[in-house]
């Protein structure tokens, strides 16, 4: 009996120094940043729109899991800018249907490129290669059509946004 208290005493002190931390505690930002700027992002695609669905979804992101203001303005008033670029914005077909030949699901891909900077230049953040796909169902009969590739972009605007704020926060 004593001997298997020695060793869950043991395994609790072993454990309870080995560097794990929960998620969304550990910040890698310095200490004095308060309020970061979103400006819109910039669209280098044909894709009308994705840079406000994107923009919106980070800014919302930020707001909900971090304790910093974030204002559109890169003014003077903000500690750090948040710029993105989206870089390229396709649809391609996944699979196809056997005895149509018609396309029955298809798959978006956005690259896009991220930097956060303080006034000084100094860089807090960057990553230059984010890439995100979604897949959604094409419709099979013209009567009950429903364009599915932009509810597709809705979610992985919002992957895209979960990911980008957990990077930031925890410096992956």
């Amino acid at each position: 009996m004593k001997t298997a208290f020695l060793f869950l005493l043991a395994g609790i002190v072993t454990f309870a120094g080995c560097g794990y931390h929960t998620a969304g505690h550990s910040t890698q930002l310095p200490a004095s940043l308060r309020t970061i700027a979103v400006p819109m992002f910039i669209n280098q695609t044909p894709t009308y729109g994705i840079e406000q669905l994107l923009t919106r979804d980070v800014v919302r992101e930020l707001i909900a899991r971090s304790k910093y203001r974030v204002s559109n303005d890169a003014g003077e008033s903000s500690d750090a800018i948040l710029k993105g670029t989206i870089i390229s914005a396709q649809s391609s077909p996944l699979t196809y249907d056997e005895q149509s030949g018609r396309i029955s699901s298809a798959i978006v891909t956005v690259a896009m490129k991220i930097s956060l900077t303080d006034h000084k230049g100094r860089i807090l953040f960057y990553n230059p290669n984010y890439t995100f796909r979604q897949q959604y169902q094409v419709s099979r009969e013209v009567k009950s059509f429903f364009e599915e590739e932009t509810p597709a972009l809705q979610r992985m605007s919002q992957d895209f946004s979960r990911t980008l704020v957990s990077d930031m926060l925890e410096a992956f």
